[in-house]
């Protein structure tokens, strides 16, 4: 049986080569507002995800256009919740127009590494979920509180890997602000996505590995030559015999 992966990207926060994206990936996560996203770029994204059947979902954050949300944030409970409510409803009024069906959310950024550690956080993000998207899918990091609290509520779960970023030894990401967390272009992202599809492990930012069992790899919309880097990752994944779907 020919082992699947789904390729995902996070598109609609402002970057050159959306349309590209869409031409090769299996899904997208369409920012909302919260970091990044307006009605007009919703509409834009969803209209192209829907032209190259690429799998559409919801992308929110902190309410925090200033850092891109990748600061991290005080917001908890009802008052984070009503942010996230706001920025999911608001891309499903539009999908829902387009006809385009919302397979999945994922948290971005702060939110989404946060969350990873943090149970009410993700707690609030399944709230939300089951509230706008009843029966999408969550997205989030292997082994995490997020993907605890969605088995345990019921959400299905999508664990997730990147092939842009560095690991640290204990599986999170390597600190944007610290040296070697972004890969470069090209090479060094798709060998990292083929060690993660094929092995279901990574090699770390020390040269440890560690196990990551993932479904869906992501390649970041505004990493420097994210178009390039996605073909090749593409094509790497197809040459060792995977397809390229979204997650059943």
């Amino acid at each position: 049986m020919t082992k699947s992966i789904d390729l995902n990207a996070d598109l609609g926060e402002g970057c050159a080569f959306d349309a590209e994206l869409m031409t090769v990936v299996s899904s997208c996560n369409i920012a909302c507002g919260g970091h990044a996203g307006d009605a007009a770029s919703m509409h834009t994204a969803l209209s192209l995800a829907k032209a190259h059947g690429v799998s559409a979902g919801a992308h929110p954050s902190f309410p925090d256009r200033e850092n891109f949300g990748r600061t991290k944030s005080d917001l908890v409970g009802a008052p984070l919740e009503t942010a996230l409510r706001d920025q999911v409803q608001g891309l499903k009024d539009i999908a829902d127009a387009l006809d385009v069906p919302l397979t999945h959310l994922k948290p971005h950024g702060a939110l989404y590494n946060m969350a990873a550690r943090d149970a009410a956080l993700s707690q609030s993000i399944i709230s939300v979920l089951k509230e706008v998207l009843p029966g999408a899918r969550l997205v989030g990091p292997p082994a995490s509180q997020t993907e605890a609290l969605a088995n345990l509520s019921g959400v299905a779960y999508i664990a997730e890997g990147f092939a842009d970023r560095a690991y640290e030894d204990d599986g999170q990401l390597r600190d944007r602000r610290k040296e070697g967390a972004v890969l470069p272009e090209g090479a060094p992202q798709m060998k990292q996505a083929l060690e993660i599809a094929t092995s279901e492990r990574v090699t770390t930012h020390t040269g440890s590995q560690i196990a990551l069992p993932v479904r869906s790899i992501c390649v970041h919309g505004d990493t420097p030559g994210a178009f390039e880097s996605a073909q090749q990752i593409k094509a790497s994944l197809l040459d060792h015999g995977l397809s390229i779907c979204p997650p059943d």
